[in-house]
């Protein structure tokens, strides 16, 4: 949360990325923990985010619509193969399964703020490229923060 509202606010490309890496927290965690519990979590996380931005349940909003699909997305994605998944990590998904699920629910959470922040139908085009541009570059930071802080094993 420190790092999103500290660093991340001021990280913005061309006008038209946007890096809520704030959302990796709760997308991120195993799949074992209770809905209800996520959802009050993806909630708190949101309203945490809306009073440093002072937008008014847009983070929250879009937060608990990413939380409510992520274990539809889990299931869909991951139950045909066969696997009891119990996190959510490069390790045990593999880093394509990985970054297509971490990039849709990214895209989801980007999509439901934009279009809720858009004021107008005349801005339909320059919110698509802002969702585009937004998740791209908020899954690249979530995955090299997963890759740099990654912790290694020592052999004994």
């Amino acid at each position: 949360m420190a790092l999103q509202i500290l660093v991340m606010r001021n990280l913005v490309l061309f006008d038209y990325a946007f890096c809520f890496v704030y959302i990796a927290g709760v997308i991120l965690l195993p799949t074992e923990a209770n809905r209800t519990l996520l959802l009050l979590l993806g909630f708190a996380t949101g309203i945490i985010v809306d009073v440093f931005y002072n937008t008014i349940g847009m983070h929250a909003a879009a937060t608990l619509l990413a939380v409510y699909l992520r274990p539809l997305l889990i299931k869909l994605m991951f139950e045909s193969k066969g696997a009891d998944r119990t996190d959510i990590s490069i390790q045990s998904l593999g880093l394509g399964s990985y970054i297509s699920f971490l990039f849709l629910l990214v895209l989801i959470h980007h999509s439901a703020l934009f279009f809720i922040e858009m004021s107008h139908f005349g801005m339909v085009l320059y919110t698509l490229l802002r969702i585009i541009a937004s998740s791209l570059f908020t899954t690249v930071v979530i995955l090299l923060i997963q890759l740099f802080s990654r912790r290694r094993k020592t052999l004994a």
